[in-house]
């Protein structure tokens, strides 16, 4: 029926045999470097999880490459994924693919690359070694180069260097092997090195080498390409004829137009393809219907799409999203047509009250959640969410093999994890604490205010307010005699009489022996003198005792007994020495306390300061430091406790110390061990096959997951459960139990079990020799128990058992049944204990071995999977120790867990089994920041839904996003992606705004990002992504604009069309535009240490080992902020040779591939994420007072360094000459101009402006154009003017920095750089610059504008002319604002400027200028004319000089009779007459035709050049086409 109705159709419209091709734009960008084979990008893909992996992989796959050959790419592709699938799990593969698609690990693949060319390799080699610094292509080599390598230096290894896992020795030498993974010669080299590597003779690294890398292109995807309609109010398209490129896109076949699906009806209809493609496009006009809408009909715009999605099938809906949204100035009339129900306006609207209260979510906002976690779209591309989704993969992973399924799992992802505290507290509610001060009840202090609310009131910064609350306390442990001890005591005295609100207390930790006494020991004669005195008068008085009779010590001496007593008998003469300080003193009471306390609190060596109960570091103990540092604590916690005051969490009524201490960093006693960050954890999520133990060869063969699985799943355990049953923390105890050590540690553990329900322990043996029956009769005793006693029997038999009397006894001979207690059941005991084999232990001995990484007889603590240990012989872990360990698993995440857990109802052990693997799981994954739970009021009208595949590790995605919405033209396609690479629950909602008055969106958008690898229909790769607009209106003026992941710098390299300005009416075909991702940004702050200020002026350089200064850069004072252009490779970041190396120097630096004291800073780009890093310098002593910017800086150092090879910016000096010419030609005379321009018509505006500067100086010139947006064509043909007109030129770039407010329209952005970034474009070798807009034509010689006195001024701009009098109505700086700012000043105009760099730089004028951008672009209302209006907004801050009226003479505001002294006549826009650019041009300057044929004819004669120069190579081979490509590339 339905090709009866395309029939009729085509007979209907009477088609004539006539075809045009398909029209549309079609965008596309590669890298720079070559294509890297899919196996090392697999290889890296692995490497991620872990080194043991990675090396694993490459053993499985040490010679696929020969299966290249046979084999067609598509299979050879499917082979690799196969021998990865060996160690991945199938979604991972799936991962795998897209990060193959994504080519997310081919920067690390040409990192590798890169740095083997630093090395370089030695020619003709497929392989080779490099052992410290010396290289060989053969294994025979080796063994003679090793020999010496000690006398060499070692080379530098990455951090992401892949070392062979051998025996870990440093005194070995290391040797590097550049090879291809899966090549013979990599498998020869590999069998040697690992050999090596594994007996410990040497550390083995790989890096990627491709001896000959393929040349195809790799094209990349992950980015946005967008067509914006452009206005047509001023004609601005140049009239030069384009000749097409050949190029023509395949047409996409399969789609469908009004219903009719094209590529069916072309099978099925091979004889009427013709009319075929006229149905098609006529289809195609009638539905682009451009003609503008009216408010009315715009105003439901977003609802209407809406409900256009919510009506078809769901597996459509989200193509239905991307087609609307990427293509909506073609779609909106047809919207307009649809019906919004009113139940769902209601429920949107419900939905969006919810989401602004729960999670601030405005309608029109766009906001993306995987599992909980906040996508940001502005920060995020696919390369960072394909991080993300490995990530949480683990995590899911884990969950759903530990049986977790559906709305659980989304339960337990959620739940708090408490990040990991650096900075814990001990308790300081301890008796043995003796209080010298306290703040809330002595009298000193009755002047001060009580309440809390004190801590908001307004004071100056710095100050410390004094209130009468225990709010900052000092505990200082001290022993009396030590010379340490003297300053502190002296310093807490300081404190107390200035009046510091600081409650102060003291811990002495003296001799604790009975028989010592004061008459023999200065500690203890000091404790009992000062409990006397404390007795007698008060602490107070006993701290200025205590001071007095310290000041009496001299330097270098400590306390002595008889400085004590002769102390006493001064001031105390009345007091009986003997009853104070002797052996029956009655002032002895609580000595040991302080002692005892020191020791349980596990706090390292004395002196010890604890402030608010955090121990200060050693090197903080310093009492010239302590004072600031005290201090310093006192400010900073002032803020915790606003903060609490103002959420009343401390209130009037609140005890400020007992608020203190129930925080979550306090614990009862601080072990380092426990405490540390660095924590490794068990993985139990395997699923081994089977759970064999007493089979120890089985179990030597599963891998660490599968061993911890069956561990898990055999241990016993002694249990104090609590009511509900439950475990929430399980212990592992692992050592030798025929040890003292051993035994005392399993006790520790079970009378903790004993004292805290909740606690589980299992025990592990790990004998110190190879098991046999006599090293393992208490462990099987205590296993025996276990398996047939009741747990609180077993629980006290093998207390009894641990006890030394009981291991002196079984030693002198007593038998096992003689130790047995009452109420065990003795017969299946003896039965259970006289059969036990020991082959069990030997498989735990290996697990300690394998996974523990213990040796024999170790011992190490393992609490819900954290592992810690090994232990010391001498360690101790004490009852505290496992009570600590303890409260810190259960506020980890444990409890939570627990809860949860409690929630499935499940049998009690499996339920604390559950407890302790999820636990391990998710305090060992790395902690994000936090899921938000996303929940809809509604679900049935606004929000679309699409459930996971049952049984399945599944994501949980959560999208809330207006259809018509720059979010949505991006979402919508990651959305479709990602549904096909991972199993999604997806629930989109419709986040629609009401009211709308203006077009949603003006562009047409695409984002390119595919799932997997795709392949032509004969198995070859297809050329890869490409952004494709086919179904084009042909009216609007289009430009087309690269949307990149942040630190991209993308070009165009070839497109014979002007992209800025496409007219598909004009065009037949495809306007295919070609980009190349042409650098990749290192971005940095840098910071002067001794100032705290960035270092302005100041100039780093980056480079490789054997070229070290490739890019410079300088640091802006805003943020300190610099950017230098790279790829990936190894970097070298130095500051430049000349005034910024002789003034400073590089103290530390973050983020770097180096050590942080390195004095080369070294640099690894090895993916497509932004590198950010942070470097701190300083001035050398003896420059402190040079100023880099300073007026007498210019010594013959920084010409030198800086006019030779200021190589930013692609150098390209014309007329050759070497590095000194163009040093002394810098100090001649040369006019610097600078210009921008983009699309075909206004770089032959440039050309003409150019031409006419040139024909009216004598002086050379050096013309400094804007690169970012230049044409391919443009910066083809400057190369040929220079040489013939005889100018030097240079292309600069700079990235708009990301914390810049991004302007989104391209015009905008080029006003951006015209004004923004004057100080960081040009080298601090160019004094002046005068920028000339492309469509100005020079009448003078500019050397009289750049001689020009500024008097002052950082530069001088001309007004605008007021001479034409019927335009005063346009004259919008006489009214309103403008009047009202400039007062008296005049408003100047941008398309001429002259710029004194050096004095722009001295007072920062680039920096004010981005300030104040920054404050008023936030407004879309202002800065309508950026360029201009921001300058002559700042006036009163960064002064313009007005230059002379002649220097700028244009028609629309100048009258004719000026125009004779007119020195350039600038073609501004006649909002009047609104007259076409070209026209104007013509009519009003008389020699611009004249130059315009003259380019043409230069332009004319090249194209002739190269067509002659191709034909000519097609019979000759090219002798050295790589200098030629290398010089363009160059430009």
């Amino acid at each position: 029926m339905r090709n009866v109705i395309v029939l009729s159709l085509l007979l209907l419209l009477n088609i004539q045999h006539v075809t045009s091709a398909p029209k549309g734009v079609t965008a596309s960008l590669s890298a720079k470097w070559s294509m890297t084979p899919f196996l090392l990008e697999t290889s890296e893909f692995i490497g991620e999880d872990g080194n043991e992996k990675f090396w694993q992989f490459v053993d499985t796959v040490k010679e696929l490459t020969v299966y290249k050959q046979g084999e067609s790419v598509r299979s050879y592709y499917n082979l690799i994924l196969k021998k990865a699938g060996q160690f991945l799990t199938d979604l991972q593969v799936n991962l795998l693919k897209f990060a193959l698609a994504l080519r997310s690990y081919s920067p690390a693949v040409q990192a590798s690359q890169q740095i083997a060319s630093d090395e370089p390799p030695p020619e003709a080699c497929p392989a080779f070694v490099s052992i410290h610094g010396q290289h060989s292509c053969s294994t025979k080599d080796i063994k003679k180069l090793l020999k010496a390598a000690a006398g060499r230096p070692k080379p530098y290894l990455h951090k992401n260097d892949h070392t062979y896992p051998g025996v870990n020795k440093t005194d070995v030498p290391v040797v590097i092997l550049y090879a291809e993974i899966g090549t013979k010669k990599f498998t020869s080299f590999h069998k040697v090195l690992s050999e090596k590597a594994g007996e410990g003779t040497l550390v083995y690294v790989l890096r990627h080498f491709v001896a000959d890398p393929k040349p195809q292109k790799m094209l990349l995807s992950g980015y946005g390409v967008e067509l914006a309609i452009k206005s047509t109010e001023y004609k601005a398209v140049d009239d030069t004829k384009v000749k097409e490129s050949g190029a023509n896109a395949e047409e996409d076949n399969n789609d469908e137009v009004q219903g009719f699906v094209f590529g069916k009806l072309k099978k099925s209809h091979p004889e009427l393809q013709e009319q075929l493609v006229e149905l098609r496009k006529h289809l195609l006009e009638s539905t682009n219907d451009m003609v503008p809408l009216k408010v009315w009909e715009m105003q439901d715009l977003s609802f209407q799409a809406a409900a256009r999605i919510m009506s078809v099938p769901k597996f459509d809906a989200l193509k239905l999203m991307r087609d609307l949204s990427q293509n909506f100035p073609s779609k909106a009339r047809s919207l307009t047509r649809v019906a919004v129900k009113p139940e769902m306006r209601k429920e949107i609207e419900e939905n969006q009250k919810r989401l602004g209260e729960s999670i601030g979510v405005h309608p029109g906002d766009g906001e993306l959640f995987i599992n909980g976690l906040h996508i940001d779209l502005d920060i995020h591309n696919p390369f960072s969410i394909l991080d993300i989704l490995r990530g949480e993969a683990r995590v899911l992973e884990g969950l759903h093999n530990l049986g977790i399924k559906g709305e659980h799992q989304g339960k337990l992802l959620r739940l708090p994890v408490n990040a990991v505290d650096d900075s814990y507290a001990l308790d300081i509610r301890h008796p043995a604490i003796m209080w010298i001060n306290d703040v809330e009840n002595d009298l000193v202090y009755r002047s001060w205010p009580m309440g809390v609310q004190e801590l908001l009131r307004a004071t100056f910064p710095g100050v410390i307010r004094q209130i009468r609350r225990n709010l900052f306390n000092l505990v200082l442990f001290l022993d009396p005699v030590r010379e340490e001890s003297v300053e502190l005591v002296k310093l807490a005295e300081l404190f107390y009489k200035h009046k510091i609100p600081l409650r102060i207390g003291f811990v002495f930790v003296v001799n604790t022996k009975d028989e010592i006494d004061g008459s023999s020991d200065a500690g203890v004669g000091f404790f009992r003198l000062l409990n006397y005195i404390a007795d007698e008068y008060d602490l107070s008085q006993a701290l200025m005792s205590i001071v007095s009779m310290y000041n009496k010590v001299d330097a270098g001496e400590t306390l002595s007994v008889d400085a004590i007593s002769a102390y006493l008998k001064r001031k105390f003469p009345k007091a009986n020495a003997e009853r104070i300080l002797g052996v029956e003193s009655e002032y002895d009471d609580k000595r040991k306390d302080g002692a005892l306390f020191y020791k349980k609190s596990g706090l390292g060596a004395l002196p010890l300061a604890l402030f608010n109960g955090v121990p200060l570091s050693p090197d903080e103990m310093d009492p010239d430091e302590l004072e600031t540092i005290i201090l310093q604590r006192i400010m900073d916690t002032t803020t915790t406790f606003q903060r609490a005051v103002f959420m009343g969490q401390l209130t009037e009524g609140s005890n400020v110390v007992d608020y203190l201490m129930e925080q979550a960093n306090v614990v009862p006693r601080m072990n380092p061990l426990i405490l540390s960050t660095d924590r490794k954890y068990l993985d139990f999520t395997a699923k081994p096959v089977v759970d064999d133990w007493e089979d120890t060869t089985m179990f030597s063969y599963y891998d660490s997951r599968d061993k911890t699985a069956v561990m898990a799943k055999r241990m016993k355990y002694f249990t104090n459960t609590d009511e509900d049953g439950m475990s929430g923390v399980t212990v592992w105890i692992a050592g030798d139990f025929e040890k003292v050590s051993g035994r005392k540690l399993l006790l520790s553990a079970l009378k903790r079990v004993k004292a805290s329900p909740g606690v589980r322990v299992g025990v592990i043996d790990n004998p110190s020799g190879k098991p046999n029956e006599d090293n393992t009769v208490l462990y099987r005793a205590i296993w025996a128990s276990l398996l047939t006693q009741k747990n609180k029997a077993a629980a006290e038999f093998v207390q009894k058992l641990l006890r030394e009397e009981s291991s002196q006894l079984l030693q002198k001979g007593t038998k096992m049944k003689d130790l047995l207690m009452q109420g065990m059941d003795r017969d299946a005991f003896e039965k259970k204990f006289n059969t036990l084999e020991v082959d069990f232990i030997r498989s735990q001995q290996l697990f300690c071995r394998d996974v523990l990484k213990l040796s024999p007889g170790q011992q190490a603590v393992i609490s819900n999977g954290r592992i810690l240990g090994p232990f010391d012989e001498q360690e101790e872990f004490t009852v505290e120790d496992f009570q600590l360990l303890e409260k810190i698993t259960l506020s980890g995440s444990a409890e939570n867990v627990k809860a949860k857990v409690k929630l499935m109802g499940m049998k009690a052990k499996h339920a604390s089994d559950l407890v302790m693997k999820v636990d391990a799981l998710l305090t060992a994954a790395p902690k994000g920041e936090v899921r938000r739970d996303v929940h809809f009021a509604k679900d049935s009208h606004s929000v679309l839904r699409l459930s996971p595949r049952e049984n399945e590790v599944f994501y949980d995605v959560v999208a809330v996003v207006d259809p018509l919405t720059r979010e949505a033209q991006k979402m919508s396609p990651l959305l479709i992606v990602l549904s096909q690479v991972v199993n999604v629950r997806l629930q989109v909602f419709m986040n629609c705004r009401a009211k709308l008055s203006e077009m949603p969106l003006k562009s047409f958008y695409r984002f390119v990002l595919e799932s997997d690898v795709n392949f032509l229909a004969n198995d070859t790769v297809s050329p890869g992504p490409v952004a494709r607009f086919m179904e084009l209106p042909e009216s609007p003026l289009l430009t087309l604009i690269m949307i990149t992941p942040e630190s991209w710098m993308v070009q165009a390299v070839r497109s014979p069309h002007d992209l800025d300005n496409i007219h598909l009416q004009e065009v037949s075909g495809v306007v295919a535009a070609e980009y190349e991702l042409e650098h990749l940004l290192l971005e940095g702050h840098c910071f002067d240490l001794s100032t705290g200020q960035p270092p302005r002026g100041l100039q780093f350089t980056l480079g490789m080992s054997r070229d070290p200064l490739m890019y410079d850069t300088i640091v802006m004072a805003n943020l300190g902020y610099f950017q230098l252009k790279a790829n990936p490779g190894a970097w070298i970041l130095k500051l430049r040779k000349g005034r910024s190396e002789e003034i400073y120097q590089v103290l530390t630096h973050d983020g770097t591939d180096s050590p942080a004291d390195a004095g080369d800073v070294l640099v690894v780009l090895n993916s497509f994420h932004s590198k950010i890093i942070k470097v701190r310098v300083q001035k050398k002593a003896e420059k402190m007072n040079e100023d880099l910017l300073s007026e007498n800086s210019e010594s013959k150092g920084i010409w030198d360094s800086i006019a030779s090879v200021w190589s930013t910016f692609e150098k390209s000096i014309t007329g050759g000459g070497s590095k000194k010419e163009d040093g002394e030609r810098a100090k001649e005379d040369v006019l610097n101009i600078f210009s921008v321009a983009s699309g075909h018509l206004y770089e032959r505006f440039l050309r003409i402006m150019m031409l006419s500067v040139l024909r009216h100086t004598k002086t050379p010139v050096k013309f400094w154009f804007l690169k970012n947006y230049l044409s391919p064509s443009f910066k083809e043909t400057i190369a040929h003017m220079a040489e013939k007109y005889g100018f030097q030129y240079e292309l600069v770039q700079y990235k708009w920095p990301r914390w810049l407010h991004q302007q989104t329209e391209k015009q905008r952005v080029i006003w951006g750089y015209k004004i923004l970034f004057l100080d960081v474009l040009f080298p601090l070798a160019v004094d002046k610059i005068i920028f000339v807009d492309a469509d100005q034509i020079v009448r003078a010689d500019l050397k009289d504008l750049r001689d020009f006195d500024l008097e002052g001024a950082p530069y001088g701009y001309t007004p605008f002319c007021d001479s034409r009098r019927e335009m005063e109505g346009y004259r919008f700086w006489k009214s309103g604002y403008w009047a009202s700012h400039l007062g008296h000043r005049k408003y100047h105009i941008s398309a001429l400027y002259v710029v004194d760099l050096k004095k722009f730089r001295k007072i920062a004028a680039g920096d004010r200028l981005r300030g104040q951008y920054q404050a008023l672009s936030q407004d879309p209302n202002s800065l309508s004319n950026l360029d201009q209006d921001l300058p002559n907004n700042m006036i009163h801050q960064v002064a313009i000089k007005s230059l002379p009226q002649e220097w700028l003479w244009c028609e629309t505001w100048c009258d004719d009779t000026s125009k004779v002294s007119a020195k350039t006549i600038d073609l501004c826009n006649n909002p009047k007459t609104k007259e076409p650019k070209l026209t104007a041009a013509a009519r009003i300057v008389p020699e611009w035709v004249e130059y315009d044929n003259e380019i043409k004819q230069l332009l004319g004669q090249e194209q002739e050049q190269e067509q002659q120069d191709t034909a000519t190579q097609k019979h000759t081979p090219p002798p050295s086409q790589h200098k030629t490509e290398d010089r363009r590339d160059e430009l």
